[in-house]
Formats: structure tokens, sequence, C-alpha cells
């Protein structure tokens, strides 16, 4: 009886281990296709779609054309509010009065924003043109001259309201301008939607100057 219980002892070790190594060599060999599935070609596998995921991370997303709009449209908002704040004291018409209030809260916003990108970017945010000669920046479509910043400056009343919508309409149309060029040749999301926020808004607001000036 010891004996063979120690043959059927045997024997079963044999089994198992034979069994134990059918296994290991399945999972290394491959599966009924001959595909090769070692723990090396899988580490490989599972991380190369991360490395693939990170490949433009950090990149600016801009151009030079997002980086010339927000320089110079900086530059157009600040005349814009110049203008609007001089409204405040020149202004005969209470509906003047309030447009000049909605151009000022809506730009300032903006030039904010716009500074923010350049300073993201590396650039130079530009200087403030208080006091300075508006024709350094009156290459820019709708930019009004030293001259007619002067005129307006003078003006009061009734006559300021119409020289402030004329000269303020082609400002508008100056701005549209710069903003449809910027989402022809711009790369940059955020200024691509600012342009076309500012199509809508100011294209809206010629519109309501327009209609102020066919009534006075």
């Amino acid at each position: 009886m010891t004996a063979s219980r120690g043959f059927l002892r045997r024997a079963a070790l044999t089994v198992t281990a034979g069994a134990a190594a059918a296994l290991v060599l399945t999972a290394c060999g491959g599966d009924s296709d001959g595909n090769s599935h070692d723990m090396g070609s899988m580490a490989s596998e599972s991380g190369s779609p991360k490395a693939g995921s990170s490949g433009k991370a950090g990149a600016g997303g801009h151009n030079k054309a997002d980086v010339g709009f927000a320089e110079e449209m900086i530059q157009h908002h600040r005349q814009a509010v110049d203008m609007a704040e001089l409204a405040d004291s020149r202004a005969a018409s209470p509906e003047v009065k309030e447009l000049a209030t909605k151009i000022k809260g809506a730009q300032d916003p903006e030039i904010e924003t716009m500074s923010g990108w350049l300073t993201a970017w590396g650039e130079k945010v530009p200087e403030d043109m208080a006091g300075m000669d508006h024709d350094m920046a009156s290459g820019m479509p709708g930019m009004m001259s030293a001259e007619d910043m002067a005129d307006l400056e003078k003006a009061s009343g009734a006559a300021f309201d119409e020289k402030f919508l004329k000269l303020m309409v082609e400002h508008h149309e100056g701005a549209v301008e710069m903003a449809e060029t910027e989402k022809a040749e711009g790369k940059y999301g955020p200024a691509i939607d600012l342009a076309d926020d500012v199509i809508t808004a100011q294209t809206a607001e010629i519109e309501q100057m327009n209609k102020m000036l066919d009534r006075s």
C-alpha cells in the first residue's frame, strides 16, 4: 500500500507540473492565431497613445494675425473709450450718453482681455495713447486723427452729439473691418470669437447711430 501511494503521489505531481508548464508556454508563445502578446509588447501598446496625445501640448495656438488684431484693436478701443468719456460732460442727448456708456462698458473689458492675450503670448501690450498724438495710429481703419479728437473736445450740446455720432459710426466701421480681417486670417479661437462679437455689437450700434442722425 505504501509503495502504491508513493507512486500515485509522484504521478499527480508530474501531471500538475506539466499543466503549469503548458499554461506558461501558452501565455508567452501566443494565441491560436499565432499573435504574440508578451508583456513587453503589451506595455508598449498601452503607452503609445499617451505619448501621441501630448504632441502639441502647450502650443500657443495663435498666429501673427491674432497678435496684430489684439495690438491694433486695443488702441482702437481705447480711442472709442476716450470719445465715449467726452460724452459724459459734453453730450446733450440722454440717448447719446446712454450709448456712450454702453460702448465704454463693452470695450473696456475687451481691452483687458486682449492685453491678457498679448502678455500670455510674450508680446508687448501697446502703450496707452492718452496724451499722445492720435495720428501715430491713424493708419488703422476708422481711427480719428488728432484734429478730429480736438474738434470733438471743443464741441458741446447738440453740436457734440452730431459730431460724436458721425465720428463713432466711422470708428465702428473701421472696427468691423478689422474684425473681419481677423476672422479671415486669425487662428486663435477666442480672438475669432471676440471678432464675431465686435461685428455683431458694432454693426447694431452703427444702425442705431445712423437712425439717431436721421432724427437730428
